[in-house]
C-alpha cells in the first residue's frame, strides 16, 4: 500500500471523524427525544456539535500557532513529553470533524422526523 500523501490522509481523518459524529448524533437526538420533544433534541444536539467544533477549530489554530514553541520549551525543559504540534493539529481536526458530524446528524434528524 502506498503512503498517504497530500490531502487524502487529512480528508479521511475528517470523513471517518464525522461518520463517528453522525453516528452519535442520530443516538443522541433518539436518546434526548424519549425525554423531551424532537425540537429539543435536535437543538441541543447541534449546539454540542457546534460546541464541539469550535473547540476544534480552535485548537487546531492554537497547535499551528503555538505547536512549534512549545515543542521547543518541552525540549528546552527536557520534559519528556511526546506532544507535538502534528499530533495536536490531527486530534483537533478529529474532533472538529466529530462535531460537523453530529451537527449534520441533527440537521438531517430535523429534515426527516
Amino acid at each position: 500500500m502506498a503512503p498517504d500523501t497530500g490531502l487524502a490522509a487529512p480528508a479521511r481523518r475528517l470523513a471517518t471523524a464525522a461518520v463517528a459524529g453522525v453516528a452519535a448524533g442520530l443516538l443522541l437526538v433518539v436518546g434526548l427525544t424519549v425525554n423531551g420533544t424532537l425540537r429539543g433534541a435536535t437543538e441541543t444536539t447541534f449546539a454540542l456539535g457546534a460546541l464541539l467544533l469550535g473547540f476544534g477549530v480552535l485548537g487546531w489554530s492554537g497547535s499551528v500557532m503555538a505547536g512549534r514553541g512549545i515543542e521547543n520549551m518541552q525540549r528546552y525543559m527536557d520534559t519528556g513529553s511526546d506532544w507535538t504540534e502534528a499530533d495536536s493539529r490531527r486530534a483537533m481536526a478529529r474532533i472538529s470533524g466529530f462535531g460537523v458530524g453530529v451537527m449534520l446528524a441533527a440537521s438531517l434528524a430535523t429534515a426527516l422526523l
